[in-house]
């Protein structure tokens, strides 16, 4: 009895092995080896989709951050003291060089321009007369009825006068600038800011405040930052515009801060002369018409400079290349001596690319097709089955 128990449980154990070695089978058929049930797809064939590499014109952009300035941003001040009795603007309004902004109290400079102007004509009265008086001591002294020293003497005051005069003039010219300058006009061209005073107000040549801001919009600057292992790329750039002065300026993309929008296209001005040794990065500053107003003084930007422009350069999408303890490789669809498609592992040098292209420097051409999709299951030398084929990015185009 106790032997056969010992047989029957032997059995169980037999058919539960059995049970279990027939349900690892159906497993590696279904998940390794494709099954029956999925028409078409083998462990030898998996599907692939594949992109053709293409020849194109490829820009090479440089990213920094950046923020707007003005390129002219004035602080109006008045240059003398008195009492402000007239504005002429709007807060927000737009101006040009020389329009008038404000009015200081014009009297009390008025009245010593015309206190110089007496003084002048005073001291020119006495100037005149003494030159007649000369005139007649020439004549005497030619004659030696007066003495020499009464001559000379009267040359003297003669040149005193003249003298006496220049300052005159001088105060006259300095009285009728003090009177112009109680008409306050705008240094440049621009929108004001807020004003800082109102009429009625004693206003001070000393004022840190001052009247109102103008800062000009349009056009206006960008100032951005590149790392310095950036600087040798901007610098060739600069040097072929140097070279060439037709050629255009490199131009400048301004986006937005979360990188969605293009806000403006303008050019870059200049290079700074040194790098920040506290950042290691270098300063640049670009140039926008900003028309639209699109860009706001102190705003924050993403600045893109276009350095160089790859032409022809071979581009495949960018999720068709892998990185492998050899470097970096994209599986080639061939075709072996059957004629069915095969996927062949090729190293390749990547160079500039974006989140959708990327150039390929060395190691492919244009024409030839990569797999961009269905790499986890490809090894060198398989047969796959392309299952479709997707259309490789084109470059961004430069505005």
């Amino acid at each position: 009895m106790k032997a056969w128990a010992q047989r029957s449980g032997r059995r169980r154990i037999y058919i539960w092995l059995a049970l279990a070695l027939a349900a690892l089978l159906l497993v590696w058929r279904l998940f390794f080896a494709g099954g029956s049930s999925r028409p078409g797809m083998s462990m030898d064939a998996p599907p692939v989709r594949v992109a053709t590499a293409l020849a194109q014109n490829v820009p090479h952009f440089l990213s920094g951050l950046g923020t707007v300035t003005p390129s002219s941003d004035v602080l109006v001040k008045s240059r003398v003291d008195g009492q402000l009795i007239r504005l002429h603007f709007q807060e927000g309004q737009r101006v040009r060089a020389g329009d008038l902004l404000a009015e200081i109290d014009p009297r009390p400079f008025q009245a010593a321009l015309d206190q110089a102007q007496g003084n002048l004509a005073r001291d020119q009265a006495q100037l005149d007369n003494a030159r007649r008086d000369l005139t007649r001591y020439v004549k005497l002294a030619r004659g030696d009825f007066i003495a020499a020293q009464q001559y000379e003497t009267q040359r003297a005051l003669v040149r005193q006068y003249e003298g006496t005069v220049e300052a005159d003039k001088a105060a006259v010219d300095a009285a009728r600038l003090q009177l112009e300058y109680s008409r306050i006009t705008a240094p440049v061209a621009g929108r004001l800011g807020l004003r800082n005073v109102d009429e009625g107000n004693q206003v001070k040549s000393a004022d840190s405040a001052g009247l109102v801001r103008i800062t000009e919009v349009s056009p206006c600057d960008v100032l951005f930052t590149l790392p310095e292992s950036q600087v040798p790329l901007v610098a060739q750039a600069l040097r072929r515009r140097e070279e060439d002065p037709a050629l255009p300026s490199p131009p400048v993309q301004a986006w937005d801060r979360d990188q969605k929008h293009l806000l403006a296209v303008g050019a870059l001005l200049s290079l700074d002369n040194q790098i920040d040794a506290a950042t290691g990065t270098v300063r640049l500053k670009a140039r926008f018409p900003n028309q639209d107003d699109a860009l706001y003084p102190n705003q924050f930007v993403n600045a893109r400079l276009m350095v160089r422009m790859l032409r022809d350069a071979v581009t495949i999408p960018a999720s068709a290349v892998q990185l492998g303890s050899r470097g970096s490789y994209v599986y080639v669809i061939g075709k072996d001596d059957k004629g069915d498609a095969v996927a062949q592992v090729r190293q390749v040098t990547p160079g500039i690319g974006t989140d959708r292209l990327t150039v390929v420097d060395k190691g492919l051409k244009a024409g030839e097709v990569v797999v961009v999709d269905g790499l986890d299951r490809l090894r060198d030398g398989i047969r796959v089955k392309v299952a479709a084929t997707v259309e490789t990015p084109r470059a961004e185009p430069v505005e």
